[in-house]
């Protein structure tokens, strides 16, 4: 049933590896959507899943079928406790983007897991996911998907801007919205810090008292990708590929590399955003904390950058993961051609019934 007010779960789950963002969202609609985030966790991975799901590029297809599975009932778990810790008792729907498995839209492959049709029964809800595939048979990119979610919810901002597993930007072209990722972020950086036993840089202070190599700053910045046009999308594999055999051939210590990929990632996100003139930048994900990298980022900026609540920081692209599967149920379109280069606009996603 069409209506103007949904109270959702939304959840996601990105390449950082920070964990499983949850959060419980009222959305009420008169002429332009609105929001109110009620409940919001984000609930750690423990040590095995996070080696399972920093490996999933090396699993054999039969193999990730049975994570998939093992994946599904461990991410049911954690949105049952959400709901019950916090005595929800109106839900419209479950909107999860699962964990991304394989992307690699330039042969027509991405693959989600924990969006199999048990979830809806392990939960007893209506769950609505798997949002890149169709996307993906369209000959889309399959991402990024959020940006209809800035269109709708922040458009007031000349550009969002999001610091997870890798950077990703929105914006309006010619009246058109438009948005692609730019590079990699807390995949490489936290990458670098595991191996010497640490989660992540607290707030850049390693990066801080490094040394930028000049050397691997040019090698880094002459990668392909970066002269490619949009729309375009990185995912781990790349990575793998492209980005840890270059820096680890210089042999730098870490707090060299990370002071090194944070003016690389501050160079190539300045790049993109001048080419508008003086404007603002809303930025959320977990980059946000790292000072270091704003401050760089700041330093090459032509805009005002602008750092939101805490909530939509963190929970962002859970919020707006809610808002594509409100939309899937209303069956309007939560997908642009626009933003992923598929064939048309489409309301994407999987309805699945308790």
């Amino acid at each position: 049933m069409i209506k103007n007010e949904y109270k959702v779960v939304g959840v996601m789950s990105g390449t950082s590896l920070d964990g499983v963002d949850v959060v419980y969202v009222e959305f009420e609609l008169d002429d332009v959507w609105h929001f109110k985030m009620i409940h919001f966790e984000t609930v750690s991975y423990n040590s095995s899943w996070e080696n399972i799901l920093r490996n999933l590029v090396s699993y054999n297809v039969a193999e990730l079928q049975k994570i998939d599975e093992d994946y599904t009932n461990y991410l049911s778990g954690i949105i049952k406790d959400f709901i019950n810790k916090n005595s929800i008792k109106d839900i419209d729907a479950i909107c999860s983007h699962g964990h991304t498995a394989l992307h690699r839209p330039d042969i027509g492959m991405t693959y989600q897991i924990g969006n199999q049709p048990v979830i809806a029964v392990l939960l007893n809800e209506t769950v609505v996911c798997d949002f890149r595939v169709q996307d993906v048979e369209l000959r889309g990119q399959g991402a990024p998907l959020v940006p209809i979610g800035d269109k709708l919810l922040f458009s007031e901002y000349d550009f969002c801007l999001n610091l997870g597993g890798f950077a990703n930007i929105s914006t309006e072209i010619k009246n058109k919205r438009i948005a692609y990722d730019i590079c990699p972020v807390n995949i490489v950086l936290n990458h670098y810090t595991k191996l010497i036993g640490l989660d992540y840089d607290d707030g850049g202070k390693m990066a801080r008292t490094g040394t930028v190599n000049n050397k691997l700053l040019d090698k880094l910045n002459s990668l392909a990708f970066y002269k490619e046009n949009y729309p375009k999308s990185l995912g781990l594999e790349w990575v793998i590929k492209n980005m840890f055999p270059l820096i680890d051939a210089f042999q730098l210590d870490t707090k060299d590399i990370l002071k090194t990929f944070a003016e690389h990632i501050a160079i190539q996100i300045a790049k993109e955003i001048n080419k508008k003139k003086h404007g603002s930048v809303l930025v959320t994900g977990g980059g946000v904390y790292n000072n270091y990298l704003i401050d760089t980022l700041k330093q090459y900026s032509q805009h005002e950058i602008i750092i939101p609540l805490n909530e939509v920081v963190e929970f962002k692209e859970a919020l707006i993961f809610g808002l594509l599967g409100v939309l899937k149920l209303r069956n309007e379109v939560n997908c642009l051609k626009s933003v992923t280069g598929s064939t048309k606009n489409h309301s994407s996603g999987k309805i699945f019934l308790p």
